[in-house]
């Protein structure tokens, strides 16, 4: 069964090149796309579109980096890098 996924959430990627990789949702839209940043090789400028079932929650929601996403705020490549540079290492 497919978790739900929200805009700030962790999740990883299940398939494609970047197998593996950790990143933050930063968009969802209603064709099943997720925008994921990681901040660095994907910024927040030009996110990556990933299938959503092709994505992996983690299980955890950066409340942080969620509000300010949904209230328009600026949001920094160097806030999403540090919320998930403790998930690097799965």
């Amino acid at each position: 069964m497919q978790k739900e996924v929200f805009v700030g959430s962790i999740v990883y990627s299940k398939a494609g090149r970047d197998k593996g990789n950790c990143y933050i949702i930063v968009r969802l839209d209603d064709k099943g796309y997720a925008f994921v940043s990681n901040g660095s090789d994907k910024p927040l400028s030009s996110p990556k579109r990933k299938n959503v079932k092709h994505l992996d929650p983690a299980g955890d929601l950066n409340e942080t980096i969620r509000e300010k996403l949904l209230s328009e705020k600026q949001v920094f490549d160097s806030e999403i890098k540090s919320a998930l540079r403790q998930y690097s290492g799965k």
